[in-house]
């Protein structure tokens, strides 16, 4: 699709004025968020990405239309696995509820701005070795193995956060309180500038998705080439993500196969990117439509979904007895 300067400069300023609108409205002044309030804002997005995919059709055709709400719903998809860490990262840092809604707001803009570094970099690397697509569908062939054979496996305990390098040499270099001052970011003790803990989970929240982004960007990249709808898809997706964490976080244990239909769904965009492959080689091989990588994508989604909440029923029931005992 061909997209103007003018188009990337407009989204952008939209993109910008719905952040600052959600800020305004939603995020200003620290609260807990309600069920109630995070569904109504959920719903907000969920439309305003609609209505996007409508003025593409408008725009472009069915297309980039297609690209966009398959590459929307695998990002999404992709990030509710994110909300998993960022519950451990909130544990971790003791995070107060009230202040939890402005930490995942920044976390996720942090997190937008280096996705946006990512997919610039992956658009060139498309756009100029057509072979980077056996690289990126290697990896995603690879990651789905990883992720299915860390869903089989049988770990002991409750799971805990890591800090990662960047997060870890920033508090080592910038000295820091272990006491949360209100939404600062910084303040002053005895003439020293401290940062807060709230600065802290904030880049927490913004790098760990940066890791999430490494089979995230790959998978959408198998979905569609152009660097207009791979950004927008991943900002549409990554906007309603601080609503969905309030939405569906207690829900999350639930899901108890959302690692199985994910390994399934980046394999399947693994194999589409290796058949790509071989086609821009010049081998005869057929080639997976969007429309079938949509159906594909939903379907493993329904079902995914579908026999977590069976099962985590039938947990529920096994366990009733031991409560009624005790």
């Amino acid at each position: 699709m061909d997209v103007s300067a003018g188009l990337w400069a407009g989204t952008i300023a939209v993109l910008a004025l719905l952040i600052l609108a959600d800020f305004f409205i939603g995020g200003r002044k620290p609260h807990e968020v309600s069920i109630k309030e995070a569904g109504i804002w959920t719903a907000v997005w969920v439309a305003l990405a609609v209505l996007f995919g409508g003025f593409l059709w408008w725009y472009g055709g069915g297309q980039p239309a297609g690209e966009f709400f398959a590459g929307y719903i695998t990002e999404k998809s992709l990030s509710v696995d994110n909300l998993f860490v960022f519950i451990l990262i909130m544990g971790k840092f003791a995070v107060p509820r009230i202040y939890q809604q402005r930490v995942l707001m920044f976390g996720v803009i942090i997190a937008l701005v280096l996705r946006a570094v990512f997919i610039a970099g992956g658009a060139a690397l498309v756009s100029s070795f057509s072979w980077v697509f056996f690289l990126f569908g290697g990896f995603l062939i690879w990651t789905a193995w990883k992720l299915l054979k860390e869903a089989r496996a049988e770990e002991e305990g409750e799971e805990d956060f890591e800090e990662n390098r960047l997060l870890k040499s920033i508090q080592k270099r910038v000295p820091s309180t272990d006491q949360y001052h209100g939404t600062k970011l910084f303040v002053r003790e005895n003439g020293r500038r401290l940062m807060t803990p709230m600065l802290i989970v904030m880049i927490a929240i913004g790098t760990t998705d940066v890791l999430f982004a490494l089979d995230s960007i790959p998978a959408i990249f198998g979905l569609t080439q152009d660097p207009y709808i791979v950004f927008t898809a991943n900002a549409f997706a990554l906007m309603g993500l601080r609503q969905l964490y309030f939405l569906i976080g207690g829900l999350l244990k639930k899901l108890v196969h959302l690692s199985y239909g994910l390994s399934v769904i980046l394999g399947f965009i693994g194999v589409k990117l290796v058949l790509h492959a071989l086609h821009e080689a010049g081998v005869h091989v057929p080639e997976i439509s969007i429309p079938v990588s949509l159906g594909f994508i939903l379907l493993t989604l329904a079902v995914t979904t579908v026999t977590s909440l069976i099962a985590a029923r039938k947990q529920d029931d096994s366990d009733e007895p031991e409560k009624i005992e005790a």
